[in-house]
């Protein structure tokens, strides 16, 4: 299973924004992003790290049913 995580690349090295459990070593892909393409900036909405993290995986248990084919009709709404 693949697992994807945001995280931070500063002074060489890789800050994940989330705890990792359950992977003791395994190989990663990083990809950059353009900074202007970050998405939300979540503290100038009150959220921590810490915060964003424990509601991200609160929302994980609806993924299967968010990503299921038709679902993508509700994006208009």
């Amino acid at each position: 299973m693949l697992t994807s995580v945001r995280g931070i690349y500063k002074d060489r090295k890789i800050e994940l924004y989330e705890k990792i459990t359950g992977i003791e070593t395994a190989e990663v892909i990083v990809t950059f992003i353009p900074s202007e393409d970050r998405g939300v900036d979540l503290r100038a909405r009150g959220f921590t790290t810490e915060l964003a993290s424990e509601l991200r995986q609160r929302l994980l248990t609806f993924e299967e049913d968010w990503n299921a084919p038709g679902m993508e009709a509700y994006n208009k709404l």
